[in-house]
């Protein structure tokens, strides 16, 4: 969001006022110590701290600002003075010395690491960065302006963006010509608006801190420099102060800034000894690194390490040695006119200029839907078959422009035989959702039919206990009763994009302004999914965000986002003085919180309020109570319920609490155990009839993907001896774990003498065991099937079979920029395969697979990483390696790979981006589609075409390093028109 209310500057006033009363004792090169700078502060405030008028870190601050304001003021004659920077450097360490040393930190600075840039080193800097009057000068961590100073006296024009409010304020009270953004600098590209193309990057990112991250990140500092780098304009410059550890050579980086070099190259990077950072309040060593915004000729080849600068003078000679002469930069930088007005105490001819282009995210119109009611009859032209599926098609509603779902759906001829009711909702989207089919009708269906639901409330008034545990009804006039909100149940099967559709419904209520939601499924794998279905359509994947990056216990502290959580992470009961996940929950969203919770894969609820089984009473699932938990908790939430599979039991519809099933008005039946009797004695029939009345009442919707035209065939796998003997063999090392499992639990000390110590962790135990028996034995009888299955195949079709042959040169473009042996390695790649694993240990991604190796991850591992799954690839690699051509690799390869939005597959890719088949896509388009694959999400073309084309130079160039084109054709190539759809 930009900075558009005045607020933060306003509060900043006292402070700004106290930078005022500071600057004379500068001027007179007089010290400032505690004692004056408690009176100043006093003053400037009107209170002391003791009475919590302010705290001495916004003192340091205040005395960051008036060095800004004399730097301003005599910065230009100190410089015309020195002659050099060497002789400049001493001047500011001088000014320095008059201010006190930082003792007293806040809370706000050691979460977001606040440790603004000494003087000295931001002279070191802006020189290494060699700042011009033409350049457009991006600070994505302004922090107080000591380094947006630099950039003002070389006459630039600068962009600032500042994440903490109090200081965000301060800058716009000390640039207030400058454009000011208030983004989590992480993600500084995906935010600033697409006209802002900075030629320099100045930074001093925190070094281990992420924004609504309450744990230490090692990698903080590297996802700052990646997103502001693939901000920066080509040949451009960026100059990064970081921790002294995070440097090419340091092994544990090293990978990192291997990816790095594929888009800018690394010029110069030298140690900083701690004592420079002295009066900031630390003496961590720190780093200078300088990035040329052009990929290096050999990404794994770094510069000679030059060792520990012991301070900034030496620095400042290394810089004038080491750091080349700037690059042209490719995008024309405007210089826009001084709008700032120039007051008494500014020097004349040092003016900030303001960029051309307001910083800011433009977030899409929200448009209402259009769509008319239409009146459904079963027989209309088309009569109900006596087939078990219909064809699916919309029954109550007309949507002009609405696109048809990409294949056709179905449904059943119960549900077929009735139609949803009108609806009068009107959901808020983009209008570009409908024209561009990024939502079917059948979609868009479900986002009217949940707001419908969501617009009404279920009979009848409750009272919640605290626990959230107990609900009684109450009269409606009762002291804190409460009116639960209908929800609404998406059943749909595989295909018909049940992620797409909860995006939309979460869309839809982000743009009316309820901008705190919970998205609740079965896997925190899932994470990815939820995040690609939510950035298709056009949004902010880094706004869902995991709930495990906050401690239990802890506060929430996301200003708005979509909190992702799974069920096992939700079931977390109360322990120690810790509150329980519900209750972190509730605390965030507020109880008065109306926005969405979907619960995704709901039947992981099942059994949530217990009931008879085959061995007698069962108790209530802890996940299904956690779910009525939250249920219970947040009475207005609009829930959504996604399962495919989730009314196949009348026993598993207990957390289904929204639905009005039982205990009111809106169905015939008091309580729970009367409709769980009523039901059962009906059998599958009776939930049958239950679906389509909740869809006649527009609670519930299900359909499926047709597979009319698919034949089935039975093949048969006779086991032979040898993998009989194979299968008896893994059974018994089973079988021996299984007999030793006891004794592992009791050396654990889950188990003792005196029995179970340890319920939870022995459950645990024994659910992974089995668990990872089941998986391996479905690995292996697969495998054992494999045989036949290819024989089978060979018989049939003489050939493997695969969804696209995909052209050559998306072929040789995949090739060249993820595996250039392909053609001659053995499927797997030693080092590489060394480098992942060791990643899996440190916590840093090596890469390092070749495209054997990631077919083995996306058919039989399930893209799991962990040290056996790795292990696993690799040893499938090999196998395929050995059974397949090359060329039938690849195209099984392309066939599986996801390439973003949804599409699977080169020629479900292909037609999706271009609509064309594969084999008539250009140099142009087929390098761009082969630089998806690596990061499918943030290289999205038709939401971040400069991020895809920076992938597409690298995949041109990889081209012309395999000798496949010429310089001149990847030139071309380059420049040629994509016809992104």
């Amino acid at each position: 969001m930009t900075i558009s209310v005045r607020a933060a500057t306003i509060a900043a006033a006292p402070l700004f006022d106290a930078a005022h009363l500071l600057l004379p004792h500068l001027e007179r090169g007089q010290r400032i110590d505690a004692g004056v700078l408690r009176a100043v502060m006093d003053s400037a405030f009107g209170g002391s701290d003791t009475e919590g008028a302010w705290d001495w870190k916004t003192a340091y601050d205040a005395c960051e600002a008036a060095t800004v304001l004399f730097l301003r003021k005599f910065g230009p004659v100190m410089r015309s003075r020195a002659g050099s920077n060497a002789a400049m450097a001493p001047m500011l360490a001088k000014i320095a010395s008059l201010l006190p040393t930082h003792t007293r930190r806040s809370e706000e600075s050691q979460t977001l690491q606040q440790f603004s840039t000494p003087i000295t080193l931001g002279l070191a800097a802006s020189v290494a960065a060699a700042i011009t009057p033409a350049d457009l000068v991006l600070e994505p961590s302004a922090g107080t302006g000591l380094l947006a100073i630099f950039t003002e006296l070389a006459s630039a024009s600068c962009v600032l963006n500042e994440l903490a409010e109090s200081r965000a304020g301060l800058l716009q009270q000390l640039f207030p010509g400058v454009a000011l953004t208030k983004f989590d600098a992480a993600q500084i590209d995906d935010h600033l608006d697409a006209g802002v193309a900075p030629s320099v990057v100045l930074m001093n990112p925190p070094f281990s801190a992420l924004a609504n991250v309450d744990r230490g990140m090692a990698d903080a500092a590297l996802r700052h420099i990646g997103s502001a780098l693939s901000r920066l304009a080509e040949g451009g410059r960026l100059v990064a102060i970081t921790g002294a550890g995070c440097a090419p050579d340091n092994p544990a980086w090293q990978p990192a800034f291997v990816r790095l070099q594929e888009r800018g190259r690394v010029v110069f990077s030298a140690a900083i000894d701690g004592a420079v950072y002295a009066k900031h309040g630390t003496t961590i060593d720190t780093r200078l690194t300088v990035i040329d915004k052009i990929p290096a000729d050999d990404s794994m080849a770094f510069l000679a390490p030059l060792g520990v600068s012991p301070d900034v003078t030496t620095l400042l000679g290394w810089i004038a040695q080491y750091v080349p002469q700037r690059l042209p930069t490719l995008v024309r930088v405007p210089t826009p006119a001084v709008s700032r007005p120039i007051g008494a105490a500014v020097s004349r001819s040092v003016a900030t200029r303001r960029a051309s282009a307001p910083a800011a995210t433009i977030e899409p119109e929200a448009v209402e839907l259009a769509y008319e009611t239409i009146d459904w009859k079963a027989v209309d032209g088309r009569r109900i078959t006596d087939a078990l599926y219909e064809e699916y098609a919309l029954q109550s509603i007309n949507i002009p422009g609405a696109k048809a779902h990409p294949t056709k759906l179905v449904q059943s001829a119960a549900m077929a035989s009735v139609a949803p009711p009108k609806p009068s909702y009107r959901p808020h989207l983009p209008g570009s959702l409908v024209g561009d089919g990024l939502l079917s009708d059948a979609q868009l269906e479900s986002v009217i039919q949940a707001g419908e639901a969501h617009a009404g409330f279920l009979a009848g008034a409750w009272k919640v206990d605290e626990t959230f545990d107990i609900v009684t009804a109450a009269p409606d006039d009762a002291e804190n009763a409460v009116r639960f909100r209908r929800g609404w149940f998406l059943g749909d099967g595989t295909g018909a994009g049940k992620g797409r559709q909860v995006a939309g419904i979460l869309l839809d209520n982000w743009l009316k302004g309820r901008r705190r939601a919970v998205w609740v499924s079965k896997s925190d794998k899932l994470l990815e999914d939820a995040q690609r279905d939510w950035s298709a359509l056009g949004q902010e994947r880094l706004l869902i965000t995991p709930l495990s990056r906050f401690r239990q216990g802890t506060p929430i502290r996301l200003a708005e986002g979509i909190l992702f959580t799974t069920y096992a992470t939700l079931r977390s009961d109360a322990r120690d003085d810790k509150a329980s996940r519900v209750k972190q929950i509730v605390d965030w969203l507020g109880q008065d919180f109306d926005g969405v919770i979907v619960f995704d894969e709901s039947h992981a609820m099942q059994n949530a309020a217990g009931g008879k089984g085959e061995r007698g009473d069962q108790a209530a699932s802890q996940q299904g109570r956690a779910g009525l938990r939250l249920q219970h908790a947040l009475p207005d939430a609009r829930v959504v319920y996604v399962s495919a599979t989730g009314g196949t039991t009348v026993h598993n519809l207990a957390y289904a609490q929204r639905l009005g099933l039982w205990g009111g008005e809106d169905f015939p039946f008091a309580t729970r155990a009367e409709f769980v009797e009523a039901i059962e004695a009906g059998g599958v029939a009776a939930m049958e009839v239950l679906a389509r009345d909740l869809k006649a009442l527009g609670l519930y919707a299900a359909r499926s993907l047709s597979y009319e035209g698919v034949e089935y065939e039975l093949l048969e796998h006779r086991l032979g001896d040898e993998q009989i003997a194979i299968y008896d063999a893994y059974a018994g090392a089973f079988a021996v774990i299984h007999n030793n499992l006891d004794a592992a639990l009791k050396a654990a000390n889950v188990t003792g003498d005196k029995g179970t110590l340890n319920r939870q962790a022995k459950s645990a135990a024994r659910s992974a065991f089995e668990s990872a028996k089941q998986r391996f034995f479905n690995h292996l009888i697969t495998a054992m099937k494999t045989p036949s299955l290819i024989a089978a195949i060979d018989r049939e079709h003489g050939s493997v079979p695969v969804l696209a042959e995909p052209s050559w040169r998306v072929s040789e473009a995949i090739v060249a920029a993820e595996d250039g042996t392909f053609y001659s390695n053995d499927g797997i790649d030693v080092a590489g395969a060394g480098r992942a694993l060791w990643g899996w240990f440190t916590g840093v991604d090596g890469g390092g697979s070749t495209i054997t190796e990631q077919l083995a991850k996306v058919l039989y591992t399930g893209g799991r990483t962990g040290v056996p799954d790795r292990i696993a690839q690799v040893a499938l690699a090999l196998k395929l390696d050995g059974h397949y051509t090359k060329r039938a690799i690849l195209s099984m390869y392309l066939s599986a790979i996801y390439f973003g939005n949804g599409y699977y597959g080169v020629l479900a890719a292909s037609e999706g981006y271009f609509g064309l088949p594969p084999g008539r896509l250009s140099w142009a388009q087929a390098s761009l589609l082969a630089g998806l694959p690596q990061a499918p999400s943030l290289l999205d073309p038709l939401q971040h075409l400069a991020l895809a084309g920076q992938r597409q130079s690298y995949v041109l160039g990889r081209l012309v390093a395999t000798g496949v084109l010429t310089r001149a054709q990847a030139a071309a190539a380059a420049a040629a028109p994509l016809g992104l759809r």
